[in-house]
């Protein structure tokens, strides 16, 4: 204390420490200001962590993020001096139950800003995490800190193939096998950030490293097994955003604009600390689970609607048959993406039993690629098999509508496209008009010959222009509707509120003379 670093900084006051060194404030001689100073042995592999640090802080400029001013060294240390920023990080406040619902989704939306400038020059932070994020008194923007193991994409990695980096309960699946971390590594970190602040849980922490470490990759129960009092654009863009699979993630953007519309639906007043919310549902095997009533009864459709199709395309199968309408409801309730894969699977083997390969095929190309392609857990996947009914009724036009109450447009897209192949087969096999009328009349049998499903049926189809040409239409209007629909999105599986809550001014942290958050400074986790 009260030593000059680099003939420029009067070291005042120790901030934070962590494995990489300490955070001290300063003050800046010749520009009269405060910094914060952080000072890092120069040891082993620490040197090329300040310069990588450096590198990607240098190429930032950004409200959300600290400002990097200048690098040093000197008597055998390195010194980063960036900007002070007076509060506290997003863990303190949130373990201390200082952060209201909304005031966490206006640092989410802060953070996806703050991440998406970053990714624009090159660089991959590789470690959110509640630590890593400041928030400062005021209406000042939380911004994100340390990027000491930040990835800058056009420069040689200073990380080892197959080393794995940043901090165990928050990295995403691809770090966590040593694989390189993209851009949707950091959306895994953000929403994992996010869904911890809400729900008073990491799902990933474990009593031990090693357990902790066999979690990750394996599917997170849904935010809304624990908040189900949030808006549904939150809790299924974050659920999507914690998929295992990092091209099933949305982007920042589409992160951003869940959390940024359902802003005035969250909660503005303090509420208790997380660990007094609602625990979070067990996943299979970790103490007995509970389901929403919603869940059951979607679990109960998806398996009613397996049966129906088992006792309508053929006799009696074989004895594991009469086992897939269980199966499929338990595994709906476990992950609906898994319930429909099994069911799709299911029935085209039952197909298959039957001897009708010709129909197994069709079935596998209309259900499959949609659900490798919807992100989230799956919860709109048996969406599509309503179009056929609303055919039978005379409605199938109003299907994109319904295709728009998905929360990411990719996701509308896929499920008003799935949509309308599902009513166009529907009239082949029916032989009935639902929309534009059958324009395939393929010969009787195709179902019991793959090859006649694929030349009688499929290629027809394609090449109808009355068949793209509506999907086509189909897809415009689900994306329409969605820009439309957006209220009713955020309505949609919410939790019925009471009473009502004025609006709140952007974020009334704590103020100075508050224990919980005065004088805190910049921590380094």
């Amino acid at each position: 204390m009260g030593s000059l670093v680099l003939n420029r900084f009067r070291i005042e006051q120790r901030l934070g420490s962590g494995g990489f060194g300490v955070v001290y404030r300063a003050w800046d001689s010749r520009l009269e200001r405060d910094v914060a100073v952080k000072v890092i042995e120069v040891a082993d592999d620490a040197g090329s962590r300040v310069l990588r640090e450096a590198q990607a802080a240098a190429r930032l400029n950004h409200r959300g993020i600290v400002t990097l001013y200048e690098l040093g060294e000197e008597d055998g240390r390195a010194y980063l001096v960036s900007e002070l920023v007076d509060g506290a990080t997003l863990h303190e406040l949130s373990s201390e139950g200082q952060l209201c619902d909304r005031e966490v989704a206006e640092v989410g939306a802060d953070l996806c800003e703050a991440l998406d400038h970053a990714h624009s020059r090159g660089v991959i932070h590789r470690d959110i995490k509640p630590q890593n994020v400041l928030v400062p008194a005021g209406d000042a923007p939380a911004k994100l800190m340390d990027f000491g193991i930040a990835r800058v994409l056009d420069t040689e990695g200073l990380t080892a193939t197959g080393a794995v980096v940043g901090t165990l309960p928050y990295i995403a699946p691809e770090q966590a096998e040593g694989g390189p971390a993209g851009t949707a590594a950091d959306v895994y970190g953000l929403a994992l950030t996010l869904y911890e602040c809400w729900s008073g849980v990491n799902p990933h922490l474990r009593a031990t490293p090693t357990a902790t470490a066999r979690s990750i990759g394996t599917p997170v129960a849904s935010l809304g097994r624990a908040r189900s009092d949030l808006p549904y654009p939150v809790i299924d863009a974050i659920d999507a955003s914690l998929e295992p699979q990092p091209e099933l993630r949305p982007t920042l953007e589409e992160l951003g604009m869940a959390i940024e519309s359902s802003l005035e639906e969250l909660e503005a007043e303090r509420t208790l600390p997380p660990p007094h919310r609602a625990a979070v549902i067990p996943a299979f095997g970790e103490g007995t689970a509970r389901f929403e009533l919603a869940e059951v009864g979607s679990a109960a459709t998806a398996a009613g609607l397996t049966a129906a199709a088992m006792i309508s395309t053929g006799p009696a199968g074989p004895a594991w048959s009469f086992l897939l309408v269980p199966l499929v409801a338990a595994a709906w309730l476990l992950r609906p993406r898994t319930g429909f894969l099994l069911a799709a699977l299911g029935l085209a083997a039952w197909l298959l039993a039957a001897t009708r390969p010709g129909a197994a095929l069709l079935l596998a190309l209309i259900t499959i690629p949609p659900a490798v392609m919807i992100g989230g857990p799956g919860r709109g996947l048996m969406v599509p098999a309503a179009a056929p009914a609303l055919g039978a009724l005379g409605l199938a036009p109003a299907f994109p509508a319904v295709a728009a109450l998905a929360g990411r447009w990719r996701d509308r897209v896929v499920i008003a496209a799935t949509g309308f192949a599902w009513v166009s087969l529907a009239e082949v096999v029916l032989h009935r008009d639902l929309l534009l009328g059958a324009s395939v009349s393929p010969p009787r049998g195709w179902q019991d010959s793959a090859g006649a499903a694929l030349t009688d049926v499929l290629w027809p189809l394609l090449s109808a222009p009355a068949f793209l040409g509506g999907m086509a239409i189909w897809c415009v209007a689900a994306l329409i509707a969605g820009v439309i629909l957006a209220p009713a999105r955020a309505w949609l599986a919410r939790h019925p509120v009471t009473g009502s809550h004025a609006p709140a001014p952007r974020r009334p942290r704590a103020p100075a003379a508050a224990p919980a958050a005065a004088n805190r400074g910049v921590t380094l986790p």
